[in-house]
């Protein structure tokens, strides 16, 4: 099972059971924040729909229970000298401190990085919040470090304000390096800018910039890269790009299929078939999430999802040709669900749809036939298994 350079769809506290121990040399984690918010997002291309709760409701307790399994499979996995980085926020990072120094031990704890950013907010009844945390942990005595791959540069101006000298650096009466500084725990990197060309619309994703200080500094070329949550995939993609192995592992199939295509386009030969654990089957696809559901159903018909998630007024997606897809997730589906997409149909000015279900019943293809002969609309029913074996 354990495969460096590869994509793994599921849990990862399930698929890391899988992996040997002491295999992987650098985990970068982000999981979901304890935030109580709930994330409906539209990729930029206006195919993909990702919908996630980041709710628990078995409160803080529940929180930090479900992460200390992951986390305790996160230790297992780590090799002796490595390291983790757990990305959080002021809603649990305090709680998750204590659960790390439980699995990893108190004195294996490093820093805790500040990563600033700006922003606007209408906030005016405390200070502005625009900080994430992030608790680095080694998991034994000796760990990579690479704090010439990271330092600040200074600036020609200060270098000549302190009148700065090689012969003075050589014989250790100046304290600065002309390499730069080494950073503080304290980081100031902007977030990802709405125009940016490393926006892809994940609604968590993190800037470069931020995977490259911790991947470059805490592991070498050649080093695995774990990150066993990692949605869009920005740390595989800058461990790629630094010349390390990477795991990425996402629960999502849609985060997965994201990545696939962020790595493509950095010329990695890898495809939806190579995700390890991608549903597959006609009982994987009845599992899936509603919203994870749907987009395969678009994705497998060419086409792209509704801009509208909730409120969609019978209509989930759209096919290349501009064709209205209604998706049910069921069995037998009936003649109920054909007429109110007939009235869907009507709403936006289209004579043609299509609504995709695991069976329907006779009544659905009844009133399939009555609406083209008195309605002339026309409806085509297509069964999960007919997209399964075709595409």
């Amino acid at each position: 099972m354990f495969e460096p350079n590869t994509i793994y769809c599921g849990d990862c506290k399930e698929v890391l059971k899988k992996f040997p121990d002491e295999c992987v040399d650098l985990i970068y984690m982000d999981p979901p924040f304890f935030s109580n918010k709930k994330y409906e997002v539209i990729w930029e291309d206006g195919y993909e729909v990702r919908a996630f709760e980041d709710r628990w409701k078995g409160g803080i307790e529940h929180y930090v229970g479900w992460m200390e399994e992951r986390i305790r499979e996160c230790h297992r996995v780590l090799k002796k000298t490595g390291s983790i980085y757990l990305h959080c926020d002021w809603h649990a990072s305090h709680y998750l401190k204590v659960m790390m120094d439980r699995v990893f031990g108190y004195r294996n704890f490093q820093n805790e990085i500040i990563w600033c950013y700006t922003g606007l907010s209408q906030r005016k009844s405390s200070w502005v919040r625009k900080h994430d945390n992030i608790l680095f942990y080694t998991k034994g005595k000796n760990w990579t470090f690479n704090y010439d791959e990271v330092r600040v540069p200074v600036s020609e101006a200060r270098l000549k304000r302190i009148k700065y000298s090689d012969k003075q650096f050589k014989s250790g009466k100046a304290a600065t390096n002309p390499k730069g500084k080494i950073p503080e725990d304290w980081w100031i990197i902007p977030i990802i800018g709405s125009t940016s060309k490393e926006r892809l619309g994940y609604p968590t994703q993190k800037p470069e910039k931020l995977l490259e200080r911790i991947i470059k500094a805490s592991s070498n070329p050649g080093d695995i890269v774990l990150d066993p949550m990692c949605g869009c995939g920005t740390a595989v993609a800058v461990a790629h790009k630094l010349g390390r192995q990477w795991i990425g592992i996402d629960v999502s199939p849609t985060a997965c299929r994201l990545m696939t295509d962020r790595l493509r386009n950095l010329g990695v030969s890898i495809g939806e078939n190579d995700i390890v654990g991608l549903p597959r089957t006609i009982e994987e696809l009845r599992s899936m999430q509603p919203f994870e559901f749907q987009n395969w159903v678009c994705q497998k018909l060419g086409g792209r999802v509704s801009t509208r998630k909730s409120g969609d007024m019978g209509i989930d997606g759209w096919t290349f040709d501009g064709k209205p897809i209604q998706v049910k997730q069921s069995e037998r589906v009936g003649r109920n669900v054909v007429d109110n997409f007939e009235t869907a149909l009507r709403r936006v000015g289209k004579d043609k749809g299509v609504i995709i279900a695991f069976s329907f019943s006779k009544g659905a293809y009844e009133e399939v036939a009555r609406a083209k002969m008195h309605d002339e609309l026309e409806i085509e029913l297509k069964e999960v298994s007919e997209l399964v074996e075709q595409y």
